[in-house]
């Protein structure tokens, strides 16, 4: 895995190279490293061992999306802020299958961080709502899926949202 610093030293690189080419008469290799330095710019961006474990778990793939995450060493030093974020959501998304607590921490520094998605956001904080549920925190689980509500826009959550409702009028 490459720092993200290095990525653009890459990319800065690439393009330097290609200027030089079509300087030297060589345009089509000059155009070719130009456009091939969209690609380090792009992995700056997105993370490639995220955009992996984000294949595997929707394949419902866990052990093969942890595999994926285990490859980022250093999170702070090799991604942005918002991979960060989504860094920690698919740890929480993993390990809200067995240790809430652990699953608790991932999802509040993800939205902490930021996630690009509204959608995710909402994925969040409908599970610190089960979290807070299941710990009888009624009045911060019923604001969370308040939040979780707001950002559902599509309603693809509506079922989750009212099922977790339902749930909180037996607490």
């Amino acid at each position: 895995m490459f720092n993200k610093i290095i990525k653009l030293i890459l990319a800065g690189l690439l393009v330097v190279a290609g200027i030089w080419q079509i300087i030297d008469k060589e345009t089509g290799n000059g155009i070719f490293l130009i456009l091939l330095s969209a690609i380090p710019i792009f992995l700056y961006f997105k993370n490639e061992f995220i955009l992996l474990a984000f294949l595997k778990l929707r394949k419902q793939d866990f052990e093969g999306a942890k595999k994926w995450l285990a490859y980022i060493k250093n999170p702070e030093t090799a991604l942005v802020r918002k991979q960060q974020g989504y860094f920690n959501y698919l740890h929480g998304i993993m390990l809200s299958q067995t240790n809430l607590i652990q699953a608790e921490k991932h999802f509040k520094k993800a939205i902490e961080l930021g996630l690009s998605m509204d959608m995710d956001l909402a994925v969040a904080k409908l599970n610190l709502a089960g979290v807070a549920m299941s710990r009888r925190r009624k009045l911060e689980a019923t604001n969370l899926l308040n939040e979780a509500k707001k950002l559902d826009k599509q309603g693809m959550l509506k079922d989750q949202i009212s099922m977790m409702k339902e749930q909180m009028k037996k607490i």
